[in-house]
């Protein structure tokens, strides 16, 4: 591996003008192909294998035409202080408003509250259901506004009108300006770090062609292949990050080879070889964990890891391309390591760095050092057992937002559990007499608990199957109307018994208890997947047992902690007004199993890096406590400064107001505080320094069976220091590799 990286490490660098207009005519492609690509439509949202989807899906059989999955809006009309809904002039208003929703192109019915009966006991807040025709993605702009017109004409009658639903869509800020304060930090960390302008710039530079690449070929292909507006944003979010630590390790590896006298060619060649192997490992793990999303079965998920993974890949190759070529270009004003400082990376200063100095003193006390680390962050930890899941809903929205107060409304006026109700399909094709089954599942339901009101049944043309809405006693993300659904579930197979009518439960709110559910299901089989091919992996490349297995158990303890934070912050409200979080309330049910995958990805990243070095040392004839020592005067600032890097970039995005957007960019900024700072700087050199030469021991069997992977570029010590005399040679490689 360090070999064939090293050569095409050197024949980027000669051929640089051939790799940069490569690069170029690739983001030149893809961005041609995202501006000239069709709008994206619809992003479905399905639960394969659920009950709440089969409903659906069953809805869309038997009542053609009834866009079971078309957006809908709630108009939300409340009296002035002192008055009624009933009253004859905001009884008029209303009627009006409800006339005009109606002459709406994509309209397919709105109800009338007054002979729908919706309106309050105190007779204050009234409601209109409107029904559209295509979902709330495909909603055309001229029906939004018609929608917000419509209630600004019944707000200047003076009545307070607010408007839920999907069909208007709370407009979601994407934080850009969080992100470009993330960008800014990364890159004054980088020139810190580097300490050069054109050495720092090197890694925004080529970490904005990945994202450029990978951003414009999922929005090209957003309308063939389903992408939402998520999917771009992870992967914006991912290679950002990934991007620039990546390229950082190999230019500050590169750096370090000028400041041994290497000639600039041979330089990149070997930061190519050694810091190259280890990001393609680290870019490995990345991928895996991402596109392990795959096992989950939720389509949404899948497109997501997939997504992120391609752009992950295009960093890797960026890296061990792009930025060869480019430090070809940069010459002598990318400088060797500590050239303005007098000292080196490889350690050649008076006075030893501050991860030197850190890693001795972990190595002289690491029992109390991975005591102290194992116990904070299994106190962090601790919220994480409090861990309630749910779905954002409009309760989650910020109380500056319409759909934030209709839901309000809604809740004083008829119940927190109006705004999650329930819908019963009874499927009696098969029952002898579909009426009867239909009333045997509506009393069922009214005597069982939290129900506060359960409507008529609801036949289709044929007279084969039914509707029942149901509106729990508590609000839709609750404990207790979970337990409803169930509950309703369970009646439904004593029904089955007695009338052969098949009974499911779907809705906003079924749906969201199912996927919550099935993500739970999927997480352990999906840790085990994931975790179980990266420690195969790290096999391979520590040529250790005990290394990788230290660090998978490292991990979990990084991302039970971050998922302690996210539990404080989001649930329990700790700091929230710092963060600004408005609302809180369960877990985006995706999180622990998105946690998982995107941090252990991220997690090996800074395990490889920092070991490899280590590992490096220890090869070439280091003890085992030196070797810490040696890896943490290497890596430990520059691992140090990507993890800064990242955790800005990441943070950036706690700006947004899409909650989703706020809860991952905090949860994966956090993740990476602690499984840098804590798990990889101080636990990692501790259990190593406890272990001792054991840490490196492999079974003879296991070690004859591994391929060698080299990432320590032991094979790179056997090439000439200088390239004289081998014109010829370098001229028959970079044949060699055009025609690869």
């Amino acid at each position: 591996m360090a070999t064939f990286l090293y050569k095409l490490g050197r024949f980027a660098f000669r051929r640089r003008h051939f790799v940069a207009l490569i690069w170029v005519a690739l983001l030149t492609l893809a961005g041609v192909g995202a501006a000239s690509a069709p709008a994206a439509g619809s992003t479905s949202f399905s639960i394969p294998g659920t009950e709440a989807q089969k409903a659906f899906d069953l809805l869309d059989q038997r009542f053609p035409g009834s866009s079971s999955d078309g957006a809908t809006a709630r108009v939300v009309f409340k009296a002035p202080a002192g008055e009624k809904m009933t009253d004859k002039l905001n009884k008029a208003t209303v009627k009006a408003t409800v006339k005009e929703l109606a002459d709406g192109s994509e309209v397919t019915s709105v109800t009338d509250p007054y002979t729908t009966h919706a309106v309050s006991k105190d007779g204050t807040v009234v409601y209109a259901s409107v029904r559209y025709d295509v979902s709330g993605m495909e909603l055309k702009d001229s029906s939004r506004d018609a929608l917000e017109a419509a209630g600004h004409d019944a707000q200047k009658a003076g009545l307070t009108v607010e408007i839920g639903g999907d069909a208007l869509q709370a407009g979601a800020e994407p934080g850009a300006a969080g992100e470009v304060v993330g960008l800014a930090i990364a890159a004054v960390v980088l020139v810190i770090t580097l300490g050069s302008l054109v050495a720092a710039g090197l890694p925004l530079l080529t970490a904005i062609i990945g994202v450029g690449i990978g951003v414009s070929t999922i929005t090209a292909l957003a309308k063939t292949l389903d992408l939402g507006d998520t999917t771009s944003t992870l992967a914006l979010m991912i290679g950002l990050a990934v991007g620039i630590d990546y390229a950082l390790f190999i230019v500050s590896r590169y750096r370090g080879e000028l400041a041994e006298g290497r000639d600039r060619e041979e330089a990149v060649g070997r930061a190519a070889g050694t810091a190259g192997s280890a990001v393609v490992f680290a870019g490995l793990t990345v991928v895996i964990a991402l596109a392990g999303l795959s096992v989950v079965g939720v389509p949404m998920l899948t497109k997501m890891g997939l997504a992120a993974a391609g752009t992950v890949v295009v960093s890797v190759l960026i890296a061990l391309t792009l930025i060869p070529a480019l430090l070809g270009y940069a010459g002598k004003r990318v400088k060797a390591a500590g050239a303005k400082r007098g000292k080196s990376d490889t350690g050649a200063s008076a006075k030893p760095g501050l991860g030197e100095r850190w890693a001795s003193f972990v190595v002289r006390r690491p029992a109390a050092v991975l005591l102290l680390g194992v116990v904070g962050l299994g106190a962090v930890a601790l919220p994480a057992s409090q861990l309630e899941l749910g779905l954002p809903d409009d309760g989650s929205q910020p109380t500056s937002t319409t759909q934030r107060r209709a839901y309000d409304l809604l809740s004083e006026g008829f119940g927190p559990g109006f705004n999650g109700p329930l819908m019963i399909v009874v499927d009696a094709k098969d029952s002898a007499d579909p009426k009867a089954a239909a009333t045997t599942v509506t009393d069922g339901i009214k005597d069982l608990k939290d129900v506060a009101s359960v409507s008529p049944a609801m036949f289709n043309q044929a007279g084969d199957t039914a509707t029942i809405t149901v509106v729990p006693s508590s609000k839709p993300s609750s404990v207790r109307t979970e337990d409803l659904v169930h509950a309703i579930r369970d009646e439904g197979a004593g029904v089955k018994a007695d009338t052969d009518a098949r009974v499911l439960v779907t809705g906003t709110t079924a749906m969201n208890i199912d996927f919550s559910q099935k993500l739970n299901d999927a997480l352990v089989p999906y840790l085990a997947l994931v975790v179980g091919l990266a420690f195969l992996l790290l096999i391979a490349v520590f040529r250790s047992v005990l290394v990788p297995l230290k660090a998978a158990l490292g991990f979990l303890l990084s991302v039970l902690a971050a998922l302690g934070a996210v539990v404080a912050v989001f649930q329990w409200g700790w700091l929230g007004g710092l963060l600004g979080v408005e609302q809180t309330g369960p877990i985006m049910s995706m999180m622990p199993i998105f946690m998982v995958g995107v941090v252990f990805g991220l997690a090996m990243d800074y395990e490889v890096f920092l070991v490899t070095r280590m590992r490096e040392a220890y090869v070439h004839g280091e003890s085992p406590g030196q070797a810490v020592v040696t890896g943490f005067r290497h890596s430990a600032r520059v691992v140090g400064a990507a993890a800064i890097i990242m955790m800005s970039v990441f943070g950036g995005f706690i700006s947004s107001s899409e909650s989703m957007i706020k809860m991952i960019g905090f949860g994966l900024a956090i993740a990476v505080f602690f499984d840098a700072f804590v798990v990889r700087m101080a636990i990692v050199p501790a259990v190593l320094a406890l272990l001792g030469k054991r840490a490196w021991w492999l079974p003879k069997w296991l070690d004859r069976a591994l391929p060698n992977v080299d990432v320590e570029g032991e094979g790179l010590r056997t090439l000439s220091d200088t390239k004289t005399g081998q014109d010829d040679e370098d001229e028959d490689e970079d044949r060699e590799l055009v025609r690869a």
